[in-house]
């Protein structure tokens, strides 16, 4: 049995004075407005006929975090992601995606661009710069994700922002599609750079296949979400994802192989009661023939080296069913672990409450995470963090 760990450091009175007054601004601002849910939340869609069309939406995730650690115990307000979403419909089969992003203070960058033949929903080809096939967190992204901080697992080689690739995205093509209880993604995509070792331009692999036991989840055909919030009534859905690139981590002088595979089950039940419980977990193994703590030989060349070992996490949460002004509460606790093949164990415990107000459109969050693990999949500094969130998504 594994046990969930909660950091015995204690906690500073400018860190507990933070977290309550954070705790006051989402009630004084959220619980006492009874016309938020009436707000206008799409965005602009000009329409020429049927067949073609241009849509323009955004999303925003605002946060102020606060954080206690042996050597850091500060506050800050930032910009956590900023989106434009940008699509059309040239004809019946063909459409177009542009999506941009800003996050942390960087500037804005493309991460989607996309054309799109969609003959039918089990026959569809993407051509362009794309997310890769990947694991459930990966497929959700941070607007549809039920906790705030679902990135601390070692991430897939597009994840790194670097050489192979920038937020899960990756020049490719990837065929898709659904068929009944069938959801398939398969895709071949550049991957690493020939300056890391890659020099005989070897592609990235890329496949996920899911089965959905009960309702289908209906999303906007490629993605996936932590939660529907009861509106798509009981689903379960598995899935397992494979990606493989040859001389996929390297340098100049030295490349090896990346290999990862993940599996992972998605749970939401609508209770008798309408409140909904939801249930998320997985598990990746990542296997690779360099790492941060064993590179190549040649230490003066530049490394593209990624995680090795296994990873695992579980989320669940409960979204009660009497409304609380313009919106639900739905409480949810997450757990993950990493275990590195070359180094110790980190873990991360995270406990988090939404105030959903316009499902996936509008949404607060308040968090407290404890512990050591990152994306990396190296154990980091053991912190303690409370944040205050708000998503916004104009689409």
């Amino acid at each position: 049995m594994k046990t969930i760990k909660i950091s015995q450091r204690p906690l500073s009175l400018k860190f507990l004075a933070t977290f309550l007054a954070q705790t006051l601004v989402l009630c004084s601002a959220f619980l006492a407005t009874s016309t938020v849910a009436d707000l206008p939340m799409n965005g602009l869609k000009f329409e020429h006929n049927d067949t073609t069309w241009l849509a323009i939406g955004t999303g925003l995730r605002l946060q102020m975090a606060s954080r206690n650690s042996d050597t850091d115990d500060s506050s800050e307000f930032s910009i956590n992601s900023q989106r434009f979403y940008i699509s059309g419909q040239l004809h019946k089969y063909l459409k177009f995606y542009v999506n941009t992003e800003k996050y942390e203070g960087d500037s804005m960058m493309t991460i989607d661009a996309i054309l799109a033949v969609e003959l039918d929903p089990a026959i569809n080809l993407w051509v362009g710069r794309t997310l890769v096939p990947s694991d459930r967190p990966g497929m959700n992204g941070p607007y549809t994700g039920m906790s705030w901080n679902q990135y601390k697992q070692p991430l897939f080689s597009a994840d790194y922002d670097g050489p192979a690739g920038q937020l899960g995205r990756s020049e490719g093509a990837v065929f898709w599609g659904m068929k009944n209880k069938f959801h398939y993604l398969l895709g071949a995509f550049e991957g690493l750079e020939d300056k890391y070792g890659n020099d005989s331009d070897h592609l990235l692999f890329s496949g996920r296949l899911a089965y959905s036991f009960l309702n289908v989840e209906s999303n906007p055909g490629y993605w996936t979400s932590a939660t529907y919030y009861g509106t798509q009534g009981n689903i379960l859905t598995t899935a397992i994802t494979l990606q493989s690139q040859s001389d996929g981590t390297g340098s100049r002088t030295e490349s090896g192989d990346f290999n990862a595979y993940a599996f992972d089950i998605f749970s939401e039940r609508v209770l008798s009661n309408n409140g909904v419980f939801n249930f998320e977990a997985g598990y990746k193994e990542i296997d690779v023939d360099f790492t941060p703590v064993s590179p190549p030989v040649d230490g003066l060349a530049e490394c593209f080296c990624l995680f090795d070992g296994e990873s695992f996490y579980a989320t669940t949460g409960y979204i009660f069913p009497k409304p609380v002004g313009p919106g639900k509460f739905q409480p949810y606790v997450r757990y993950m672990e990493n275990n590195p093949s070359d180094a110790g164990q980190s873990d991360s415990t995270e406990l988090g409450l939404n105030y959903i107000i316009l499902g996936n459109k509008m949404s607060v969050n308040l968090n407290f995470v404890t512990g050591d693990a990152n994306a990396s999949g190296y154990a980091g500094k053991d912190t303690d963090t409370v944040t205050l969130g708000l998503m916004l998504q104009f689409y």
